[in-house]
């Protein structure tokens, strides 16, 4: 019998607060202060779509507990730890880079975390065939002794590296969607030859020194890395075409007994933070891609974790699309903006879109 898709959130994690940055990543001198971009208002208008689509009804709904510190030591380092911590009761600050936070935004995190950490954990031990955990604050840049691009607690590395440390699971693939490269979880498992990791952003965006295709991988873990940095512009075309070409054959092809995926929806076509052409049916689009190879390699075995994504109006529908895909539900929103986006000129795979796929699935298979 099929297993229910599982919902994992957590009303604490809509109040962490980065602070009136708009977005920019600190306040300045002749900038007008406004919310920040990373604001919880697209995460909470997703699970209220779920509400009043009647989706999460078909939905299991788990609210679990914060992360522990021991949790988060499997990433991070305590140094990095006990400077959160002092911040936190003192008056915020910047984790990092670029990774503002306030006042119970631990708290925030800690919740995160464990819904990462829940999410991963009921798929591998079988109680659930998959899962969609709604973090926030996102987690995909936290480095082990910093936090970066909103990001302050790794939400996916720690999920994982808890289930492995206690000998519940093995090889992982983790494939990262989000616009932006996820080096948080590359710096992670940069050596490990049991965790492949996929980035799929736009080139050159953020970070700025991470994210080549030139980065496979160190040591044991050479070839377990692979970086798909794709030009600005890119639209259903040339994501459909990176995901068949390159994206599902290594994923095949690892073998995996779980794939998680980073997923940010900051490459839609509304995201203020990227440049990339994506409607929420391409969303869904991926989101059964996946599916179909966790559905041969692993039992279907997936889990999601939000991460990107600042378009409060377009978030919500392009998440609902994903759910409901990941739910395999009839229960759907109308998108007004899907095919009007679907229609924009250059969404078919452009000839130097094409020419640069095709060159890294060269590269990736002479190594």
């Amino acid at each position: 019998m099929t297993q229910p898709t599982g919902f994992f959130w957590h009303e604490r994690c809509f109040w962490h607060d980065p602070g009136a940055v708009g977005v920019f990543s600190a306040p300045g001198e002749f900038l007008q202060p406004q919310p920040a971009s990373e604001s919880p208002e697209s995460k909470r208008r997703l699970k209220n779509l779920l509400e009043v689509s009647g989706l999460i009804d078909e939905l299991v709904v788990v609210k679990p507990p914060p992360a522990s510190r021991r949790d988060l030591e499997y990433f991070h380092t305590a140094h990095y730890l006990d400077a959160l911590e002092s911040g936190d009761t003192a008056r915020g600050g910047d984790a990092g880079e670029a990774a503002p936070y306030m006042p119970g935004s631990l708290s925030a995190a800690r919740h995160s975390v464990g819904l990462a950490i829940a999410a991963v954990d009921a798929v591998v031990s079988g109680e659930l065939t998959n899962a969609y955990a709604l973090c926030r604050p996102p987690g995909h840049h936290a480095e082990p002794d910093r936090g970066r691009g909103f990001c302050l607690l790794g939400n996916i590395p720690v999920a994982i590296m808890r289930a492995r440390a206690q000998g519940r699971l093995g090889r992982v693939a983790i494939l990262d969607w989000d616009v932006h490269h996820g080096n948080g979880q590359q710096v992670a498992f940069y050596d490990d030859p049991e965790v492949l990791t996929i980035s799929l952003h736009q080139a050159a965006n953020y970070p700025l020194e991470s994210g080549s295709v030139d980065e496979r991988g160190a040591g044991a873990g050479l070839g377990t890395n692979l970086n798909l940095p794709l030009p600005p512009g890119c639209g259903i075309g040339a994501y459909d075409y990176a995901m068949r070409e390159l994206v599902v054959p290594a994923l095949e092809a690892f073998d995996p007994e779980l794939i998680v995926v980073a997923c940010g929806y900051d490459a839609c076509a509304k995201d203020p933070l990227g440049k990339m052409l994506l409607n929420s049916a391409a969303f869904a689009a991926m989101t059964q891609q996946v599916m179909a190879v966790a559905a041969r390699v692993c039992e279907g075995r997936l889990v999601m974790a939000h991460e990107g994504g600042y378009s409060e109006g377009y978030v919500p529908l392009c998440g609902h699309a994903v759910i409901q895909t990941l739910a395999g539900s009839r229960i759907g929103v109308p998108d007004p903006q899907s095919d009007e986006i679907a229609a924009w000129g250059y969404q078919a795979l452009q000839p130097h879109q094409q020419a640069l796929i095709d060159d890294w699935r060269r590269r990736v298979m002479t190594q």
